[in-house]
């Protein structure tokens, strides 16, 4: 593909570079959460009962995006109710996970359209988000980040040690419940450009290479608000000239992001043996 036929391209997919940016930096300064609260499992959770509203939707010829967000904030409202504890939140997203699934390859399987539009909800496609898509994901992406600002100093404090939190009168119960709807509205729009089965690449590794190289409570977020945006946007880019779908090179560059993180972390903590020794 020569240079000419890319930047043509390029210009028939701005909505979906927009939206893996935007999501990207999202899914980044979520993921800190998400790690800090043990909730990486919660992301899949949710990811296939977006999945199957997403199918729900193609199959009555509605709104996707609007099938995603519903079936997400069905679960987080499920998890974030009955799930307080660990033990129980894991138990009730391993049977979620395999209803969700089922109800969407269902649904799909019912679905008489074209096979890209279903192949697409699991693995993301580079046409997957028009622009009027796109408004609706910016829009949800800042009530989210608007919303993480708000409860962004309670919720930390909650996500280090819940029960002096609670002892000191955070409303430990609400904050996590809302926590939970903001997460299932930022998988709901993740789903639609990376696909449901891995969703997981923007809203857990970005954060977990942060964290391997900073224990900052301003870096960590920055950093991994970078690493999902150049994971997203790098993906889609790169995607743009081949025939693969958009996740196999997000996950990659995700992938590499966090490999180099932790050689770096590594490193550091050899470096740091040394001196001891030294000493």
């Amino acid at each position: 593909m020569d240079l000419a036929t890319y930047f043509e391209l390029l210009q028939l997919v701005q909505a979906s570079v927009l939206a893996g940016a935007v999501l990207g930096v999202v899914g980044g300064l979520i993921g800190v959460f998400v790690m800090q609260r043990d909730m990486a499992f919660a992301v899949h959770g949710i990811s296939e009962l977006s999945f199957a509203g997403a199918a729900a939707a193609l199959l009555l010829g509605v709104n996707v995006v609007a099938g995603s967000i519903l079936g997400s904030l069905i679960a987080a409202a499920i998890i974030g109710l009955l799930g307080a504890r660990a033990r129980d939140r894991n138990s009730i997203i391993g049977v979620l996970m395999p209803f969700g699934l089922g109800l969407g390859i269902l649904f799909l399987a019912l679905y008489p359209g074209r096979s890209g539009n279903k192949f697409g909800l699991l693995t993301g496609q580079i046409v997957s988000v028009d622009f009027e898509q796109l408004g609706l994901l910016v829009g949800i992406s800042v009530v989210v980040l608007a919303a993480l600002l708000v409860i962004w100093r309670p919720l930390s404090f909650d996500s280090l040690d819940t029960e002096v939190a609670v002892a000191k009168g955070v409303p430990s119960r609400a904050l996590a419940l809302g926590f939970m709807v903001l997460l299932g509205l930022t998988v709901a729009v993740s789903v639609q450009v990376i696909g449901a089965l891995l969703v997981l690449a923007l809203l857990v590794t970005p954060a977990a290479s942060a964290l391997r190289i900073s224990a900052s409570p301003v870096l960590v977020p920055v950093l991994a608000m970078i690493f999902g945006l150049v994971s997203a946007v790098g993906g889609i880019l790169i995607a743009l000239g081949g025939s693969l779908p958009i996740s196999p090179y997000i996950t990659s560059i995700s992938f590499l992001i966090y490999v180099v993180c932790r050689l770096i972390e590594w490193r550091r903590q050899r470096s740091q043996a040394r001196v001891k020794v030294a000493a």
